[in-house]
């Protein structure tokens, strides 16, 4: 039986990248949503403008009006932990 892919959570969980780079992927997305893959130190790798596109979440926070750039990162941050790396 093959495992699941690790979410970023598991990887993290697991040593295999740091939450310094999770924050720095995160980063990137918030100056940049059309940027490409991030790719980790670890050759691991997830497309974060497709996770936070998934996200129903995310979809309900962009209609609201007013300011709440916090709130915005933190369903952005949940949306990169549980998404799905991919191997190297």
């Amino acid at each position: 039986m093959t495992a699941a892919r690790p979410t970023l959570a598991d990887l993290r969980k697991a040593g295999t990248i740091s939450s310094t780079e999770i924050v720095a992927a995160v980063d990137l997305y918030m100056r940049d949503p059309d940027t490409g893959p991030y790719r980790f130190a670890s050759g691991h790798s997830v497309d974060i403008a497709a996770a936070v596109a998934a996200s129903p979440e995310i979809s309900v926070l962009k209609g609201k009006p007013g300011p709440q750039e916090r709130t915005f990162r933190n369903a952005v941050t949940a949306a990169v932990m549980a998404a799905h790396g991919t191997k190297p």
